[in-house]
């Protein structure tokens, strides 16, 4: 048969000064909320005319040079920045070879880009009140030694909030954002102190806590103890877990970053922003109280 003919997107860009390609950097992206973010962008992406180009910059302190080089090579119209804490570097080539940046969950101030998040601090606060209305007088709070602004932002609300109500908290702070955080904290903190209460600050860790505490330490979700998630990713809702969590609002980050994508592309000029989300709570059994009103209504 004969050959078609494809127009070549690559060789075309070439001849215009920006491709039509968005270059998508993250560096979890294994993770559920963070393979749910990238799945919605990129379709949101391809449905709106754009091309998606993923850097998984797991690597990049080893290997930045490549990643940047790639990204001003394919002359992407526009750089979001998925998750992780990208080094400076890239935002700042990126920025200075004119090309856009979006930050998402990420807060770099000082630098021109557009910046979406969710109110990671409303989460937080909201957690610590859902617990103390539970009735939990002993807390903790769950993080990994991961400093992002995300975890830190939900860690520091509500370990304020409930200090505001006069309460302590045990805060875990160490290891890797995943699963095995989650066991090794409720293992180690379990064993020494009677918690009542537990905010982990992504729902992975919340996952590994939960199975810990009821399968190793013989405690009962949510009599002996109530744990809240944050982000409410699939396995939140499975029901060996049915976790009270809150939710990102995936489909709305999605919305607001195309929004930011296209105003920059029409209007490079426009002022910078930055735009802050709501977490919405999802009610389901390990908090004390309201799994007692869920079972009996």
């Amino acid at each position: 048969g004969r050959l078609g003919y494809r127009v070549n997107r690559l060789a075309q860009s070439l001849t215009i000064a920006r491709s039509n390609i968005v270059g998508l950097v993250g560096t979890d992206i294994h993770q559920p909320f963070h393979a749910e973010c990238l799945a919605t962008l990129s379709a949101a992406l391809l449905a709106d005319g754009f091309q998606c180009m993923l850097l998984n910059a797991a690597n990049a302190e080893r290997d930045m040079g490549a990643l940047i080089e790639r990204v001003l090579e394919y002359r992407v119209c526009a750089i979001v920045v998925m998750n992780g804490t990208p080094p400076s570097r890239i935002v700042k080539e990126c920025l200075g070879n004119g090309v856009p940046v979006i930050l998402v969950n990420k807060p770099m101030p000082g630098f021109a880009v557009d910046t979406v998040l969710t109110d990671h601090a409303g989460g937080g606060r909201a957690a610590a009140e859902r617990l103390l209305a539970a009735g939990c007088r002993r807390l903790a709070v769950v993080s990994s030694g991961a400093r992002t602004a995300s975890l830190l932002g939900r860690l520091v609300a509500f370990r304020d909030r409930a200090t505001e109500a006069g309460v302590p908290v045990c805060v875990w702070q160490e290891g890797p954002t995943d699963y095995s955080t989650g066991r090794a904290a409720a293992l180690a903190m379990l064993a020494d102190e009677a918690i009542e209460g537990a905010f982990c600050v992504t729902d992975l860790i919340a996952l590994g806590f939960l199975d810990a505490a009821r399968l190793d330490c013989g405690q009962r979700v949510p009599d002996d103890l109530s744990v809240i998630g944050f982000d409410d990713i699939p396995q939140a809702a499975w029901s060996a877990y049915q976790l009270t969590t809150f939710r990102q609002p995936v489909r709305l980050l999605t919305d607001q970053v195309m929004q930011v994508i296209r105003q920059r592309v029409e209007n490079p000029e426009s002022p910078h922003a930055v735009f802050t989300l709501p977490a919405s709570p999802v009610v389901r059994m390990t908090v004390r109280s309201l799994a007692a009103q869920e079972r009996s209504t």
